[in-house]
């Protein structure tokens, strides 16, 4: 009998975590890049991050989904880490829908009369549309009947558990009992990565009549607190911002837990009291499911005046070197709000990257590369070019006058070209440089980078000389390399691999040389127009119209 228990309650549970994860999937496939136009539209706020969370949650019955999507916008720069707050908490409200599913349906109706149907048209519609929404949307059909197939078997399990074990006595309402409570919710979500498995246990070992109501309540802000577990693991060797959303989800979580568990005699009172104010059955499903709800929301109101500070919070800690050297130094939002200081702070950054790139192609030119090093270094690059991308957008909507205006597309033709660098460097990088007629192009390169500061001297006509030095240095290489060809030393295969290293090298010295011809010239023209030269009494300068 015991072992007959034992089974039906593991093959129910297998059943349930089948469920979820095809209704996930279905739902996941048949919105397929809606869920996350909806997200990036509807988080623009935190408010509306928590609607959107809850809903988004509640429609794909994974928080853990919604988390991950939430994760990629911060690291797009999509979304800020206060509007992902946001997202964060209504997915823990979204996530007790799985309680009401339960609630409203797995304990007052015969499952077998609709959850076997609808798992045949689901599997048929998955069969005759693999791979299509059809498809998709059949295999969430037959996961909800799966769904409710499992926590009937559940159900049936827990009934006879309570007939022949008496665990109710274990079920103590002193603060030591509920912790035990709490800390089975827990290990319950932990061992199944699934808080919804574990509320689905906890509302029909409740229904039962294995465990008590405070009990059960306890088991559900355990189950609150292990679903933490998923960001956690998820988190582990993850980016900077997983970290922080992973960070967010446990402190609320916990926070949320403790509160619970204080006021857990009061709220079992609000619940009843709200259950006959909205005329539900006082069964413990419904009274649990409510009880879900209630504290899942208390947590994001108690959480929603501390949401701009620990968004500050969050953002000052796992702060990589790549992100760091990311930063602006000189664009903040003083000078953004005057446009001339902008654009003269926006120069200034684009010869702090140049300096970057700089030394991420002497770093790509002087094997072995730490891969990890580099990438950070390359990361930061592309990060400020989208800060002053950013920047260059905010002075557009700002309404410049047109002299203002006409300076902004040199500067986006530069944050191109700084672009094209830093990827340069990374093809050396993935390519490899062991082209042998490469070898004096590539020492006069390093000789030359070295030797130049952009930061002290941006660009003179001695370097300008050593970059066309450069450039024929890699036009004879280029000819060695057919000559080689030619007369069979390297086979086509050979040759064109050797071809593309040296163009790589070529471009890489050719779009530093010019973006540092063109950031020399901004510069001077901007000193022309700030300082204009000083003329004797009596001189008519020239009209500038005209030609000279």
């Amino acid at each position: 009998m015991a072992l007959e228990m034992l089974g039906a309650m593991i093959g129910g549970l297998g059943l349930f975590l089948l469920a979820v994860g095809m209704i996930t999937d279905g739902l996941r496939m048949t919105a397929g890049d809606a869920l996350r136009d909806l997200l990036g539209r509807w988080t623009k706020t935190p408010s509306r991050g928590i609607a959107s969370g809850a809903l988004i949650t509640g429609i794909v019955q994974s928080s853990s989904a919604v988390t991950v999507a939430t994760i990629g916008f911060v690291n797009a720069n999509l979304l800020t880490m206060h509007q992902a707050l946001g997202v964060v908490f209504g997915a823990n409200i979204g996530t007790t829908m799985t309680g009401w599913l339960v609630a409203a349906v797995g304990f007052k109706i015969k499952v077998e009369a609709f959850a076997l149907p609808m798992i045949g048209i689901g599997m048929i519609l998955r069969l005759t549309g693999a791979g299509s929404r059809r498809g998709a949307i059949g295999g969430a059909l037959a996961g909800f009947g799966l769904f409710f197939i499992g926590i009937d078997v559940l159900r049936g399990a827990f009934e006879g558990l309570a007939q022949g074990v008496e665990l109710a006595a274990l079920a103590s309402e002193s603060l030591p009992g509920l912790m035990m409570f709490v800390g089975v919710g827990a290990f319950m979500t932990l061992m199944t990565q699934s808080s919804s498995a574990a509320i689905a246990i906890t509302l029909t070992a409740a229904t039962g009549g294995v465990i008590g109501l405070p009990a059960a309540a306890a088991m559900v802000i355990g189950a609150n607190v292990g679903t933490t577990s998923t960001a956690v693991f998820a988190a582990i060797g993850a980016t900077a911002n997983a970290r922080r959303v992973a960070t967010a989800h446990v402190i609320f979580n916990l926070a949320t837990g403790v509160v619970a568990l204080m006021l857990l005699p009061v709220l079992l009172w609000l619940v009843r009291q709200a259950g006959d104010a909205l005329a539900l059955e006082t069964v413990p499903a419904v009274i649990l499911a409510l009880f879900h709800t209630l504290f899942n929301v208390l947590g994001v109101l108690l959480m929603w005046p501390f949401t701009g500070r620990l968004a500050v919070f969050l953002e000052r800690r796992f702060v990589t070197a790549a992100e760091d050297l990311s930063r602006p130094r000189y664009l903040d939002r003083t000078t953004r709000s005057t446009p001339l200081l902008a654009q003269d702070a926006m120069r200034l950054e684009l010869r702090r990257v140049l300096g970057m790139n700089r030394e991420l192609a002497l770093a790509a030119l002087q094997p072995p590369v730490d891969a990890r090093q580099f990438d950070g270094r390359q990361q930061a690059i592309m990060l400020l070019c989208d800060r002053i991308d950013a920047s260059v957008a905010h002075l557009e909507r700002s309404g410049l006058s047109a002299d203002e205006s006409a300076a902004l597309p040199a500067v986006l033709r530069l944050v191109r070209r700084m672009r094209e660098i830093g990827y340069e460097a990374g093809q050396l990088v993935k390519q490899g440089l062991d082209c042998p007629q490469a070898r004096p192009l590539v020492s006069e390169t390093i000789t030359v980078l070295s030797a130049w500061e952009p930061q002290d001297n941006l660009y003179s006509s001695t370097l300008n000389d050593q970059f066309q030095q450069l450039h024929h240095l890699y036009e004879r290489a280029r000819k060695d390399v057919l000559k080689a060809t030619a007369t069979g030393q390297f086979q086509p295969v050979q040759a064109n691999a050797l071809l593309d290293q040296l163009r790589a090298l070529g471009r890489l010295n050719s779009q530093l040389a010019k973006a540092g011809r063109q950031l020399q010239k901004q510069l001077r023209e901007e000193e022309t127009v700030t300082e204009p030269p000083q003329l004797a009494a009596g001189v008519v300068p020239k009209n500038p119209g005209t030609a000279q």
